[in-house]
C-alpha cells in the first residue's frame, strides 16, 4: 500500500551538504598514536583530577567508531556510549569537551551523521541506529526530537577554531531544523512543546499527573525548550552575519525577540524569582528544574532579575547541595538524594550550560566555586571506583543510583572542559585573537599544547601565589599572534603572544 509523503520541503534543506557527502573511509586513530596531540593540564597538589582527565581520553578513544555501511553516517565518531544509537544532545555535550582533542580527532564530524540524515522538511531525530541510519521515533512523535543546541555546539567550535567554511556549510542544515521545531512544535503563543525525553531529562515531575511524563508534552509551554529556541536564533543569526546571509535570517532576530518578550512575562514568577513551564489554564508550575537556567546562556534574563534567578544556586535547601549542582531542586518531594535519574542526579551537562550561563552574566566567582565542587565530586567518585559515570549522586560523592559507568559520554566534561575553563579560568575567542584567563586558584597550573585557531598552539603557565590579590606571574608562549587578557581579584592585564 502507497502512503502519502507529508514533508513540506524546507528550501535550506536543499543546500544540505551532507546528505550527499562521500564516506570516510580511514579508520579512527587509537590514543597511543595520538596522545601527543592532545592538551597536558598540570596543577599543583591535584594528581587524581589529572588523572581523571587522562581517563576521559582512554574512554573516548575506545568508543570512536567508522560509519557501518549503508547507514548513511558520512563521518567517523564518538559513540554516544548509550544503546548503539547517535543521540543529538548527548553529542553537542562530548563535542563541548571534543574540541580540546581536535589535534588528534575531528571529534566535531560527529555531527556530520546527524545532519546526513535530516529528512527533507528539516527534521533530524534525536536518537539514530549506528547500524541502521534509522531513526528510533517517527517525525511526529512528541518525544522525538531535541533539545535543539546544535547551533550552540557549531558556535562553539567557530570560537575555537574560526573555521567560517563549516559555519557556512552546517548554517543551512540548522536553519532548517529550527524552522522545522517552529512549524511543529509551538503554541498558539508562540511558546514551544517538548516531553521528557525529548527535552532530555526524562523523568523529572513536569507534566499534570494524568500525563505520561517521559512522552507526552503535557500540553505544556516547556520553559527549556523556549530558552533553547531562543539560543538557537541568536546563534544562527550570528552565524549570518559571519558567513554574509544575514538577511536569511531575519526571522531568527524576530522569534529571538518574542520569546524573550513571553519567557519573561508569561513564564517568570516574580514572588519565588524562577522560571516555570506553564500549564495549559495559564497557571505557573512550581518544579523549580535546572532547565530554568538556560535562561542565562540564552540571555532573555533582565538584569533587575539576575540576583534573584542566580541566588537559588546558591540556596542549600534548593540547588546548592554536597554535589552541585542537583537536577531537581532539593525543596521538591520526589528529590533522591541518590539522585534517580533526573529526580536529583548531578548531570555534566546542565552542570556545564549552568557555567556557561554564570559566565555569561559575569559572575565568574561562582562559576569557578560551582565547577570546582564538581570537579572535586567527580574526582572522588573516580577515586574510588576507577571510572567516569553517567551521572552523579547530589548527596555525597558517589555516583548515582541509576547510572552506566565509563560514561565518555557527556561525562568527559568536568575532568576536561569543565578544568580548563572554569576551574583554571582559561576561555578561547579565535575570531577576535584572544584567550581570556580569569585566574582564581592559588596553587601552579597551566596548560601545554593548548589549541588554538587552526594550527597555533599556546602554553599558558601560571605560578604559585600566596594569596588571590597577588598579581599572576604568567609565563606564556604561542605560535600564533593572540592577546592574553589576564583578570583576577583586584586586576587586569594583557599581553600580546606571538
Amino acid at each position: 500500500m502507497d502512503y502519502y509523503k507529508t514533508y513540506a520541503k524546507n528550501r535550506f534543506v536543499e543546500e544540505n551538504a551532507f546528505s550527499s557527502a562521500k564516506v570516510e573511509e580511514a579508520d579512527p586513530p587509537a590514543l597511543a598514536a595520538v596522545k601527543e596531540r592532545l592538551p597536558v593540564p598540570f596543577w599543583e597538589g591535584h594528581d587524581g583530577a589529572l588523572d581523571c582527565y587522562w581517563k576521559v581520553w582512554e574512554i573516548a578513544f575506545r568508543n570512536l567508531m567508522k560509519p557501518a555501511p549503508g547507514s548513511g553516517f558520512v563521518s567517523n565518531f564518538i559513540d554516544t556510549a548509550f544503546n548503539g544509537c547517535l543521540f543529538m544532545w548527548d553529542s553537542v555535550f562530548i563535542l563541548l569537551f571534543g574540541r580540546y582533542g581536535s589535534r588528534a580527532f575531528d571529534f566535531q564530524r560527529t555531527l556530520d551523521n546527524l545532519y546526513a540524515r535530516q529528512h527533507p522538511d528539516g527534521f533530524i531525530c534525536r536518537e539514530i541506529e549506528e547500524a541502521t541510519g534509522l531513526d528510533r521515533f517517527e517525525r511526529h512523535d512528541p518525544a522525538n526530537t531535541g533539545p535543539n543546541i546544535l547551533a550552540w555546539s557549531e558556535w562553539e567550535y567557530y570560537l575555537n577554531f574560526g573555521n567560517r567554511e563549516r559555519l557556512a556549510r552546517v548554517f543551512p542544515v540548522l536553519m532548517a531544523y529550527h524552522q522545522w521545531l517552529r512549524l511543529n512544535r509551538t503554541w498558539q503563543d508562540g511558546t514551544y512543546w517538548s516531553s521528557g525525553w525529548g527535552c532530555g531529562m526524562d523523568n523529572q515531575p513536569r507534566q499534570p499527573r494524568e500525563y505520561d511524563r517521559h512522552f507526552a508534552h503535557g500540553h505544556l509551554s516547556w520553559v527549556d525548550t523556549c530558552l533553547q529556541q531562543a539560543l538557537s536564533a541568536r546563534l544562527l543569526s550570528r552565524m549570518a552575519v559571519e558567513i554574509g546571509r544575514a538577511a536569511e535570517a531575519a526571522d531568527m532576530d524576530e522569534e529571538a525577540a518574542q520569546l524573550q518578550r513571553i519567557v519573561n512575562a508569561r513564564l517568570w514568577d516574580k514572588a519565588t524569582a524562577f522560571y516555570y513551564d506553564r500549564y495549559r489554564d495559564g497557571r505557573l508550575s512550581t518544579v523549580k528544574s535546572v532547565g530554568a537556567y538556560w535562561a542565562l546562556l540564552a540571555g532573555v534574563v533582565p538584569q533587575s532579575r539576575q540576583d534573584a534567578f542566580i541566588a537559588h544556586l546558591r540556596n542549600e535547601a534548593e540547588f546548592n547541595r554536597p554535589h552541585r549542582v542537583p537536577s531537581l531542586s532539593h525543596d521538591h518531594p520526589e528529590y533522591d538524594p541518590r539522585g534517580s535519574y533526573w529526580l536529583g542526579s548531578v548531570w555534566a551537562p546542565t552542570n556545564y550550560m549552568v557555567l556557561r550561563g554564570l559566565d555569561a552574566a559575569g559572575r565568574y566567582g561562582l562559576a569557578h566555586e560551582i565547577a570546582l565542587n564538581h570537579l572535586g565530586n567527580v574526582v572522588e567518585v573516580f577515586r574510588k571506583t576507577g571510572t567516569i559515570w553517567e551521572n552523579y549522586a547530589p548527596e555525597a560523592p558517589e555516583q548515582g543510583n541509576w547510572s552506566k559507568r565509563d560514561f565518555v559520554g557527556w561525562s568527559g566534561l568536568p575532568a576536561t572542559a569543565v578544568l580548563f575553563e572554569y576551574v583554571f579560568g582559561i576561555r578561547a575567542d579565535v575570531p577576535k585573537s584572544r584567550i581570556v584567563w580569569d585566574v582564581r586558584l592559588l596553587e601552579e597550573h597551566g596548560i601545554e599544547r593548548y589549541p588554538f585557531g587552526a594550527q597555533g598552539t599556546v602554553s599558558l603557565r601560571c605560578g604559585r601565589r600566596a594569596s588571590a590579590h597577588d598579581k599572576p606571574s604568567i609565563a606564556a608562549h604561542s605560535d600564533t599572534p593572540l592577546t592574553l587578557e589576564i583578570r583576577w581579584d583586584g586586576g587586569k592585564a594583557r599581553v600580546k603572544l606571538g
